[in-house]
């Protein structure tokens, strides 16, 4: 089949599987998740840096709304659009590397992945890093083969954009070094100025969050720092955390495809010998190795390290069409069935007798979150020149998302920020005003000493299951005194 007989088809796939996406996320009746709210409320606010990650995801929701308004969809539609561009990307990665067949089943296998499908129903910042690794290597991989310019700087430039949604794009900077340095062909250009001068642009445009960073004394390294436990004494040997991170993994890529990828990888001394299956292992195993070896010392998210799975969709065609394609097609048509079950668990669950509990909906973090909010605008607009301020930044992203209060701000007596209201907010400089506060409990003995009356006003509870509700207390809090 030539290139054209294998878009069209690759387009009507995504278009088709992106607008389901859009439809489950209508139908599933759910609220924004609390990083999405949390995004949302950076997006209002746009700068250079935020507490936890770097500025590109507050850009790519704030275009998005500005175009769209506020829905759930808008806010979303970054994510529901650049996977299927990841998807593209991988296409012609997989045509440089071996051939238009190749490029296709990668799409497909990306396409199909779970990580992929449940990431397609939120927005996150791996939906930009994933793109901008996959379009960095394809822009490697051409630069390589040519004497120019233009690849080069396309290179570094989306290296930098990668870098400016999440900082584990560093990554592939070591594997990019060591494809250069393995493969003599390449080895010339260690003496050229091309790459060395990629790498410049690439931080010139991490540099802006840089400066941000340094001017709010690190939150973003600190974080990063505090989640991965570095220099944490109590770093120690976990297999049972590695255990699952590597679990994680399988299930990530789907059952039938990790097989074959685990059976690929297996096999990396053999495969190796060939120029592509290296390149695709040297943007593989470092980072896997790497993130492996965190979660035995440590801790490790399982979608740390996503960015292997760029080069995951490419290998397992390439190693296996040829000699088992109905292996490679059963794991793409039980990725997509498996994510098609999870989406509509809800429907099955109604429509078999089963009742929806704390323990079997995994979309209960996004339910109720309007509701909660609805309930509390009345005590809100009763006080209209009340600063409004919530216990954690869960509360605080989804009240701020529904009911965009006039004036807002973490309670942070002191110590270290640990979210980006603790950062950028204060109440310092708002002694003598009133607070409508917002929080999980029932008394606040400690909060209420510093002002000079207060009064609960009312309880919110919003039923989700008959084992999981939302509950809040709703306090007026008058003259505050200072912390």
């Amino acid at each position: 089949m030539n290139d054209r007989s294998l878009v069209g088809p690759l387009a009507l796939i995504a278009a088709l599987l992106t607008a389901y996406r859009i439809w489950v996320i209508n139908h599933l009746g759910i609220d924004l998740y609390v990083d999405e709210a949390y995004y949302w409320g950076w997006s209002q606010n746009l700068d250079w840096g935020y507490y936890s990650k770097p500025p590109l995801i507050a850009a790519l929701i704030a275009a998005s709304t500005a175009l769209l308004g506020n829905g759930l969809v808008a806010i979303k539609l970054p994510s529901l659009l650049l996977y299927p561009a990841t998807a593209f990307a991988l296409y012609g990665l997989g045509r440089r590397l071996y051939s238009p067949r190749v490029g296709f089943w990668a799409g497909l296998c990306f396409l199909s992945m779970p990580l992929v499908a449940a990431l397609g129903l939120f927005v996150s910042t791996d939906a930009p890093l994933l793109l901008c690794w996959s379009l960095a290597l394809l822009f490697m991989l051409r630069a390589l083969e040519s004497d120019g310019w233009a690849d080069w700087l396309a290179c570094g430039a989306v290296i930098g954009i990668g870098l400016m949604s999440k900082y584990t794009m560093a990554a592939f900077l070591p594997s990019a070094l060591l494809l250069i340095i393995l493969d003599p062909r390449h080895r010339r250009w260690l003496a050229r100025p091309q790459p060395w001068v990629a790498l410049l642009l690439a931080f010139a445009v991490l540099s802006p969050n840089l400066y941000w960073n340094w001017a709010h004394d690190f939150p973003t390294f600190r974080h990063t720092a505090e989640i991965t436990r570095v220099g944490h004494g109590e770093r120690g040997l976990h297999p049972g955390q590695l255990g699952e991170f590597l679990g994680a993994q399988w299930l990530s890529f789907g059952p039938v495809l990790g097989i074959l990828l685990a059976w690929a990888l297996l096999r990396s001394g053999s495969l190796a010998r060939t120029p592509a299956h290296r390149t695709l292992l040297i943007f593989i195993l470092p980072l896997l190795l790497l993130v492996s070896l965190q979660a035995l010392t440590g801790r490790a998210n399982g979608n740390w390290a996503a960015p292997v799975f760029i080069a995951a969709c490419l290998l397992v065609p390439a190693v296996f069409l040829k000699e088992r394609k109905r292996w490679v097609v059963a794991g793409i048509a039980f990725n997509l069935i498996a994510s098609t079950a999870a989406y509509h668990w809800p429907d099955l669950a109604r429509g078999t007798g089963i009742e929806l509990t704390a323990k079997n909906d995994p979309f209960k973090r996004a339910r109720g979150w309007i509701n909660l909010a609805e309930a509390v605008r009345p005590y809100l607009a009763a006080h209209p020149g009340s600063v409004l301020v919530a216990e954690d930044r869960e509360l605080i992203a989804h009240l701020v998302y529904r009911l965009h209060p006039a004036e807002y701000a973490a309670w942070h007596p002191g110590g270290t920020p640990i979210d980006h209201y603790e950062l950028m907010t204060t109440l310092s400089d708002k002694r003598g005003r009133d607070i409508l506060y917002v929080g999980r409990k029932a008394e606040i003995p400690e909060i209420a000493a510093r002002f000079a009356s207060s009064e609960k006003l009312g309880k919110v509870v919003v039923p989700i299951h008959k084992d999981f509700r939302r509950e809040v207390h709703v306090f007026l809090l008058r003259d505050f005194q200072g912390y």
